[in-house]
């Protein structure tokens, strides 16, 4: 039996690194007022076709979508923030307040070629702000994921930023687009000549040479924006100079979705060799709208969770692995019983133990328990039972201590959590 091509097992020895990401991103995130989201994986294909466009890859050929026994049509998600979207409209959580700030960490699918770094179950640590059309939430999540990333110890990173307009100056820019792209249509690949006729601003996002080489001149969002929006952009700019936020103004980043709007932004790294982003996001005011409900602005972002963790591989600086608290050496059926009472009571109180019900000798039981980085070693043996005694050794130092066998789970308390 073996795993589906394009998915992986997290196993273990490495779900330390994807734990301890979690837990700076949820207190970060709580520090900065958002309130954590579970979704379902499993939505009706319309959420995803109506927000992030009939036309785009992602729904033409990448979602996993199926019908039910009932005939409707159902998709595996590919991103969260359709699903965040149609929750908020549905449950009509602009009611009572219609500013609300979500975050929701989880897996994501696409069927797309795997490779290094790609997947087809994905995971993505998402964030969204709704209700806020000034530009200081843009600049508050873009904050939020330096700052992010500082406190993970990464580097080399760098804040790539555009506007896409709004739906009254992105109509100049998209003529100019079009005249440009009929003019090189003999050099675009099959996609792009598609693309030219359905949604021509994600030309501008293809990866083939030629089309690259063919649209190096193309008019960019920023040339066409209209007051307002380069009000906003230029807020956004400004503000982040002033949080000390370094970033480049980016005119070839496009999103590939059809929803955004205004504010795009990448985060960038050079850790893995070749640039590649981290983090992505935008702004996207009409979504709410297009998909039911009230007129209200929105913007989020969505951290490559298998990605970020390939980056946290990289540091010089590791992050240490946990390490277990306790490793009890009980030899003989009698230490074996205590062993297994004295280990639940401990952690009971928060002291990770392990005990080995093999048999072994107490040399391999040695050996196990520094295979399993154990701080310290319970010894109990047939003498130690017969004496109601217990040897606690410090794994690092060497040092024991004998406690007696009633006393064992307080002094055992006692001497681990003043070692910590």
């Amino acid at each position: 039996m073996q795993i589906i091509r394009g998915f992986r097992d997290i196993l273990p020895d490495n779900i330390w690194i994807w734990q301890k990401i979690e837990r700076e991103a949820v207190k970060l995130f709580k520090d900065f007022g958002f309130n954590e989201i579970r979704l379902p994986i499993l939505e009706k294909t319309e959420v995803f076709a109506r927000s992030i466009g009939e036309v785009t890859d992602i729904v033409e050929k990448e979602m996993y979508t199926f019908p039910d026994r009932k005939g409707d049509k159902l998709t595996l998600r590919p991103e969260a923030t359709a699903s965040m979207v149609r929750s908020y409209v549905q449950h009509k959580m602009y009611a009572s307040d219609p500013i609300r700030k979500f975050f929701t960490i989880g897996p994501m699918f696409r069927r797309e070629r795997p490779q290094k770094g790609r997947y087809r179950q994905f995971y993505q640590i998402d964030a969204e702000i709704f209700g806020i059309a000034a530009p200081y939430a843009d600049t508050s999540l873009i904050f939020l994921l330096n700052e992010l990333f500082k406190r993970l110890g990464l580097k080399d990173l760098t804040a790539h930023i555009n506007s896409l307009g709004c739906p009254d100056c992105r109509p100049d820019f998209q003529k100019a687009l079009l005249d440009l792209l009929e003019s090189k249509k003999d050099e675009l690949c099959v996609n792009c000549l598609r693309r030219k006729d359905t949604n021509p601003l994600r030309t501008l996002d293809c990866k083939a040479p030629q089309c690259r080489a063919a649209l190096k001149d193309a008019p960019s969002t920023i040339d066409f924006l209209c007051d307002e929006c380069k009000e906003h952009f230029a807020i956004v700019k400004k503000t982040l100079r002033q949080q000390g936020v370094e970033f480049i103004e980016d005119k070839t980043l496009v999103r590939g979705l059809d929803y955004y709007t205004r504010t795009a932004f990448e985060i960038q790294t050079r850790s893995l060799g070749a640039q590649s982003a981290v983090a992505g996001g935008g702004r996207y005011d009409l979504l709410v709208k297009e998909m039911g409900g009230p007129d209200i602005p929105a913007i989020g972002f969505a951290i490559g969770f298998d990605r970020l963790v390939e980056v946290m591989e990289t540091l010089d600086k590791k992050v240490e692995k946990e390490t277990l608290d306790l490793f009890i050496i009980a030899i003989g059926k009698p230490a074996v019983k205590a062993g297994y009472l004295w280990s639940t009571n401990l952690n009971l109180q928060g002291i990770r133990t392990e005990v080995d019900y093999r048999g072994k000798s107490l040399k391999a039981l040695m050996k196990r328990a520094d295979k399993l980085s154990a701080r310290y070693v319970l010894i109990a043996g047939e003498k130690e039972i017969k004496e109601k005694t217990c040897i606690l050794r410090n794994m690092e130092t060497r040092e024991q201590v004998v406690i007696e066998s009633d006393k064992i789970v307080q002094e055992t308390i006692k001497i681990i959590k003043n070692n910590n």
